[in-house]
């Protein structure tokens, strides 16, 4: 235990910027981050290890027959549709489009592999907007203070996730774009890997901004993540992103939001934000800040958190003149929204957090403890939370999904983005779940699908590659049991429960069967059970340690 402890005091560091040693000051830009726990003796984490028979691929031609597509556009589901598939590149669509032709099958040789697909359905891979690979401050491992990353990849493959825009590097940037490198390569079983890093929250030059924003993108970052630093800092290096063809995210964090809001910066050109905070202190009639008991500390997170889920009470009225007003000026902003639902769904009903039916299987041993009430670790802050506590964000959850219904409806574009690994989100499964509440806060599935797929690809700039099904597009598919648009669940890797009314007894749907990136064919089944298989030798290690 004293080795946690010392995991937990370590990511406290990182948390909450405390002094570190000297070596931080001079670390490498995109990694002043994890200098700070690395000062602190805290060994580099592993890299995912190279693909298994889990993995096959990719073919000279791949053929999935008489299936049924749901392409990603709004379209509604056509089948059966025979997908011709040429070096990654999907060549014939046969019976798709208004003409439905089907082609007469031609003769097949050694270099094809056929998935023969009836009744099932094929969408595009879906895209995570905000996901965290290296996450020091939340799991313990020891080879150091990181979830490993074979396990997070295989839960966001097996859950039909084929990209993710890597919200931070929280495991430093060389880490990442290692793992981002071995992707591409077709090296490891791993989505596609579009990595972003945390912007220093200290900055405050523009200048030093700008050398800091070009540093980074020699490195090889696709974009930065900001939670805050000085106006004039932030808008440099939004500025000089654009001009690098970078990508740009904020989590306007309420120490830096009465200076930015979501309005501020997406007028300087910010591409998307990030959960929510920033949209109600953009639409305040009668405040400038939001209201703050005496006592409030933001770094009490117990306080954070609790207020948060009092804020949009705060700001205008749904349909009111402002309301509209920001709707309407995000969208000529060509803004994003990504709001993250899932990741504060326990806020408002704590219990449905921590009993959630994949923890047993699936929940890490020391991914679980992260999620515990403990002071010094992000996330875990459900100290005494309260009946009234989880009212208030059952309203602040009505409001919040009001606004991004109303946004999608008037043309703005939403993203899927599950932010897994803190407050009870599980990988690949808080994927699905933020699914589910987008359809909640009023979007028709198909909407739903758009947002996971081809609002993710245009966000990331992608959407010529990938984000729909196509002629012309990459092989990025995920074939699926069920109908995923008549019930969501089907896509958990437990599956959906349900009754056989003629034998009495309950099943279990088979959901995901396979995730293709890149042409790659991955087994979701045989992803799941090696998950099972890490987690369970996770917990025999663990409880061995204790008895020793």
């Amino acid at each position: 235990m004293t080795m946690i402890f010392k995991a937990f005091a370590v990511a406290m560091f990182l948390l909450l910027g405390l002094p570190a040693q000297a070596s931080v000051d001079q670390a490498e830009p995109g990694e002043e981050m994890i200098t700070k726990v690395y000062s602190l003796g805290v060994a580099a984490a592993k890299v995912a290890p190279l693909s298994g028979d889990e993995a096959a691929g990719p073919y000279k031609r791949l053929i999935i027959k008489n299936v049924n597509i749901i392409d990603g556009t709004g379209a509604p589901a056509q089948g059966p549709i025979t997908i011709v598939i040429e070096d990654d590149r999907i060549v014939r669509l046969d019976g798709y489009g208004a003409g439905s032709f089907h082609r007469i099958e031609e003769k097949q040789d050694e270099n094809t592999r056929i998935i023969d697909a009836a009744g099932q359905y094929v969408l595009p891979g879906f895209i995570d907007s905000h996901a965290h690979l290296g996450t020091p401050t939340h799991a313990f491992v020891e080879s150091g203070m990181y979830t490993d990353p074979e396990y997070v990849n295989k839960l966001w493959l097996a859950h039909g996730i084929t990209t993710v825009r890597e919200a931070g590097s929280g495991g430093g940037l060389g880490w990442t774009l290692k793992h981002k490198q071995l992707s591409d390569e077709g090296k490891i079983t791993a989505p596609r890997m579009k990595v972003h890093v945390f912007f220093p929250d200290t900055m405050n030059s523009a200048t030093e901004a700008i050398k800091w924003v070009t540093a980074v993108h020699k490195r090889g970052a696709d974009g930065i993540k900001f939670t805050g630093a000085s106006p004039e800092a932030i808008e440099a290096a939004i500025t000089q992103a654009r001009k690098l063809n970078m990508k740009t995210m904020y989590h306007h964090a309420q120490i830096s939001v009465a200076q930015i809001n979501a309005l501020d910066s997406a007028r300087m050109g910010l591409d998307s934000m990030e959960h929510w905070y920033g949209l109600p202190e953009a639409m305040f009639t009668d405040r400038l800040v939001q209201y703050y008991p005496g006592d409030y500390n933001y770094n009490d997170e117990q306080d954070r958190f609790a207020h948060a889920g009092r804020l949009w009470a705060q700001a205008a009225k749904p349909g009111s003149e402002v309301w509209q007003a920001t709707i309407s000026e995000l969208i000529k902003l060509d803004f994003t929204i990504d709001p993250t639902f899932g990741i504060y769904e326990s806020n408002r009903d704590l219990m449905r957090g921590r009993n959630v039916e994949w923890f047993d299987d699936y929940g890490m041993p020391y991914v679980m403890r992260s999620f515990e009430p403990d002071p010094k670790v992000h996330g875990a802050y459900h100290f005494d939370w309260t009946t009234a506590d989880e009212i208030a964000w059952k309203e602040n959850y009505q409001l919040w999904m009001k606004f991004i219904n109303d946004y999608k409806n008037a043309g703005g574009r939403v993203t899927v983005g599950s932010d897994s690994g803190f407050i009870y989100g599980l990988y690949g499964f808080g994927y699905v779940r933020e699914l589910e509440l987008l359809q909640e806060a009023g979007f028709h599935p198909l909407e739903v699908l758009q947002a996971a797929t081809l609002n993710g690809a245009k966000l990331l700039g992608i959407d010529n590659e990938t984000g729909s099904i196509q002629v012309g597009k990459k092989a990025d598919l995920v074939i699926v049991n069920e109908n995923p648009l008549a019930n969501f669940k089907v896509l958990y890797g437990t599956g959906h429960q349900k009754l056989n009314r003629e034998t009495g007894m309950m099943e279990r749907t088979k959901g995901i069967i396979y995730t293709i990136r890149d042409g790659i064919v991955f087994d979701a089944k045989a992803m799941l059970e090696d998950v099972k298989t890490m987690v369970a030798n996770q917990k025999a290690f663990e409880a061995k340690k204790i008895s020793e």
